[in-house]
């Protein structure tokens, strides 16, 4: 059996309590702990703590350190699954009779430059809301408009283009990637 006193500082043997011995009966030794707390132990799960100079370190100054030492958790971020990852945010279908109720009366030409107007327009308000991935759908036919839009795309400094995903467009559609600053 350990030889404790009153005003001993001790240790919790199974736990990260510090304290000083208040009281003993028989056993039974009751501590005050550092917050203020009295609570009775058998005298084999204490430990005294020394009171001279050697250098030892404690259960409870050990969880002290690695509590403060404890990185936070990262939180979870979703996973974005890569089919939602490459799914195009905007689509703009330049087809006239998407644009215009009726082309009666328009030329081919009235046609390309509303068609090029429209994906002008379209293209200036992605970039303005940092929407990065705009598909134009300008069909296949003899190739104008994709050559005219092309050389739109040509224009802009932070932007790439190329051939809209083949099972969902066919031929008649390119992508368009905004670089965002």
């Amino acid at each position: 059996m350990k030889k404790f006193s009153v005003g001993d500082n001790v240790e919790v043997l199974d736990d990260t309590l510090l304290g000083v011995v208040t009281a003993i009966v028989g056993d039974t030794i009751t501590i005050e702990t550092d917050m203020g707390f009295y609570i009775s132990y058998a005298s084999k799960e204490l430990i005294k703590k020394p009171s001279n100079d050697t250098i030892r370190v404690s259960n409870y100054e050990v969880a002290k350190i690695k509590q403060e030492k404890e990185q936070p958790k990262r939180k979870n971020r979703p996973v974005v699954k890569a089919k939602e990852r490459n799914v195009p945010k905007m689509e703009v279908d330049l087809h006239i009779n998407q644009l215009v109720k009726s082309s009666k009366g328009m030329g081919n030409f009235d046609m390309l430059n509303l068609q090029l107007e429209t994906a002008k327009h379209k293209l200036n308000f992605a970039i303005q809301k940092r929407i990065q991935k705009i598909v134009f759908i300008h069909g296949v036919g003899e190739g104008v408009l994709k050559e005219e839009l092309h050389y739109l795309f040509n224009k802009y400094d932070n932007l790439k283009f190329y051939d809209a995903d083949y099972q969902k467009y066919g031929l008649g559609a390119t992508e368009v990637y905004i670089y965002q600053s």
